[in-house]
């Protein structure tokens, strides 16, 4: 009985890392599936942007991303690019655009686990949507046309 009054603790010491390590990584995994989300709907949220808005706007990128709040570390505008392609898949312009295609790109993912630093390369987010107003309505009842002001 004497040899074994250490015992305990050094049990504790073995398991209870374990455990830890075990719910720190379960913890970033869940961060890893909220950016995700995010980045999702980021290029979502700015194909949606971008076929209401008058094309080349310079504020589509940063509505696109959330207004510049920083839901996700190190997502900037160079991360978001926004197409406007025909029925084909091609750049298009003018009366040739069918759809816009905004895609997240190159957006960097740093684990913080100690121990696991590591930086993993997100795939590329993209959303499709079929062309619309781009900014522009109809003549209406006061035989004006005009534009929608996206600021």
């Amino acid at each position: 009985m004497r040899y074994q009054r250490g015992v305990y603790a050094v049990e504790f010491a073995i398991v209870g890392g374990l455990f830890l390590m075990l719910l720190l990584a379960m913890l970033e995994v869940g961060r890893l599936m909220y950016t995700y989300n995010v980045l999702h709907e980021a290029s979502r949220r700015a194909a949606r942007i971008a076929v209401v808005c008058i094309i080349n706007d310079v504020d589509i990128q940063t509505m696109g991303l959330f207004d510049g709040v920083e839901l996700v570390p190190n997502l900037t505008n160079a991360n978001l690019i926004i197409n406007y392609v025909d029925t084909a898949g091609d750049t298009a312009s003018g009366i040739d655009i069918a759809m816009v295609r905004a895609d997240i790109v190159n957006y960097q993912h740093q684990f913080l686990i100690p121990g696991f630093d590591r930086i993993i390369s997100s795939p590329t987010f993209t959303t499709t949507l079929p062309r619309e107003s781009f900014g522009v309505y109809p003549v209406g009842s006061s035989g004006k046309s005009g534009l929608i002001d996206c600021n």
